[in-house]
């Protein structure tokens, strides 16, 4: 099995590479800039130069990968189509993508609160906004899915346990990157993962649960 991950050399996308690795699952890394890749990522993950606003550069990239990860995201800005760019435009490319290679799974990490079009954070360009409609895209093209949308991320991981929940029923609270990265792993192949909305976030007050237990959960 192989896997491609965008946004790989990103805080949430370092994680997912490492623990593909651990899982033995072979990593190709779409990259803009090959001299930060390979400061940032293992030597034994191959890099490929692409962008997800060049459709031709993702068909190659995906070329020989069953599964995509897409852990890509606008940079803060004072571009106000960077959203619109990066989060709906790069991902809908990436699904086009998915679909023309046949992959087995699309994960895509999004947001919490991605439907609540009044929150504060599409203030900075309507960036839930155009994460939502990166899903419904993905969504409606037929490429098996799994959709996981974090609360607040923290850079630092914990000892709380995951809460897992359907689509537009967590509205608060914080999940640490590494644990995101571990959802995003592990719904690879699950086929109660698949064509699921996961949103997650952690509690002290939460028991902890197999993986599997918390896919099955989600109806």
């Amino acid at each position: 099995m192989k896997a491609l991950v965008a946004g790989s050399t990103g805080k949430t996308g370092g994680h997912i590479v490492r623990l593909l690795l651990e899982k033995g699952i072979e990593v190709r890394a779409l990259v803009r800039d090959i001299d930060k890749a390979n400061s940032a990522l293992p030597e034994t993950v191959e890099k490929v130069v692409g962008d997800v606003l060049n459709k031709d550069s993702l068909i190659a990239a995906l070329a020989g990968c069953d599964i995509l990860l897409s852990a890509t995201g606008a940079a803060p800005s004072f571009d106000p189509t960077g959203p619109y760019q990066v989060d709906y435009e790069g991902n809908k490319n990436l699904v086009d993508a998915a679909k023309t290679a046949g992959v087995d799974q699309l994960v895509m990490v999004s947001s919490l609160c991605v439907s609540k079009i009044f929150h504060p954070l599409n203030l900075f360009w309507g960036i839930l906004y155009w994460k939502k409609q990166a899903e419904d895209y993905l969504k409606a093209s037929g490429v098996p899915y799994t959709i996981v949308r974090p609360g607040g991320l923290k850079d630092e991981d914990n000892a709380e346990a995951i809460v897992m929940s359907p689509a537009d029923t967590l509205f608060e609270g914080s999940i640490p990157r590494v644990k995101v990265a571990q959802v995003c792993v592990d719904a690879i192949g699950q086929s109660a993962a698949k064509n699921k909305v996961l949103e997650i976030v952690t509690s002290e007050e939460a028991a902890g649960q197999p993986m599997d237990a918390l896919f099955a959960s989600v109806g």
